[in-house]
C-alpha cells in the first residue's frame, strides 16, 4: 500500500483546461523518508516505516532517537505502510510524485474535536416539539428498560465527547499534483483542522 505523510493546509479553488472551477483541499507533503523495514522472516509481515516532519533535538530521547541512526534526522511522525509497492532503501526520501498516476486517494487523519455534545448534534436525533410548554426540546428521552433487565445497555446513543478520532475519507479525486511545491490538491473533505497531520494512501476501492 503506497502512502505519504503530509499536512492539511486549507482549501482553495483551481481552474482546469476548459475553465471549470473546482474547489480543492490542499495537502502539503512533507519530506517522507524510509526509517526502517519490516520483513516476513523477522516480523511476520512486510512493511516500510515512513517518517516525516523533523523533531526538535530537545524532545528526542535516546531510545526514540536510536531507531533513526546517524544519517536520519529524528522525525515526529512515524507510520508503517504494509506491503509497500515500491522498493525504496532505508535512508532514501520520496515525495508527492508518488501519486502522479493515481486519480483517486484515501486520506486518513484525526477529525476535528467538537467537545461534549448532546444527542441532536452527536447522533442526529430529531428532538421534541419546539413549542412553548412541551418541556422536551433537545433531550434524548428514556434510556433504560422499565422491567427486566432494568438498566441501560452499553453502546446506547447518549451525550458525550464528539470528534477527535481517527477518520478515513475514501475515493477523493486528485485534481492536481505540484512537484515543485510538493503539494497535492484533492476534491472533497479531508479530516482534521488546518495544519493537521494526514496520511494520503492509494485508494483501496478504485
Amino acid at each position: 500500500m503506497l502512502g505519504l505523510i503530509g499536512r492539511k493546509v486549507g482549501m482553495t479553488q483551481v481552474f482546469d483546461e476548459r475553465g471549470v472551477l473546482t474547489p480543492v483541499t490542499v495537502i502539503k507533503i512533507e519530506e517522507n523518508i524510509v526509517v526502517g523495514e519490516r520483513d516476513t522472516d523477522r516480523n511476520g509481515y512486510s512493511a516500510k516505516l515512513i517518517g516525516a516532519i523533523d523533531r526538535k533535538s530537545k524532545h528526542v530521547t535516546k531510545p526514540y532517537g536510536g531507531q533513526f541512526g546517524d544519517k536520519i534526522t529524528p522525525k515526529a511522525v512515524l507510520k508503517e505502510m504494509r506491503d509497500f509497492e515500491i522498493d525504496i532503501p532505508v535512508g532514501d526520501s520520496f515525495g508527492v510524485d508518488l501519486f502522479k498516476d493515481f486519480p483517486f486517494v484515501d486520506v486518513e487523519g484525526i477529525s476535528k474535536g467538537k467537545g461534549f455534545q448532546g444527542v441532536m448534534k452527536r447522533h442526529g436525533f430529531g428532538g421534541g416539539r419546539a413549542t412553548h410548554g412541551s418541556k422536551f426540546h433537545r433531550g434524548l428521552g428514556g434510556t433504560g428498560m422499565a422491567a427486566t433487565p432494568s438498566r441501560t445497555f452499553k453502546g446506547t446513543k447518549m451525550p458525550g465527547r464528539m470528534g477527535g478520532v481517527k477518520t478515513s475519507v475514501q475515493n477523493l479525486r486528485v485534481v492536481r499534483v505540484d512537484k515543485e511545491k510538493q503539494v497535492l490538491m484533492v476534491k472533497g473533505a479531508v479530516p482534521g483542522p488546518n495544519k493537521g497531520v494526514v496520511v494520503v494512501k492509494k485508494a483501496k476501492k478504485k
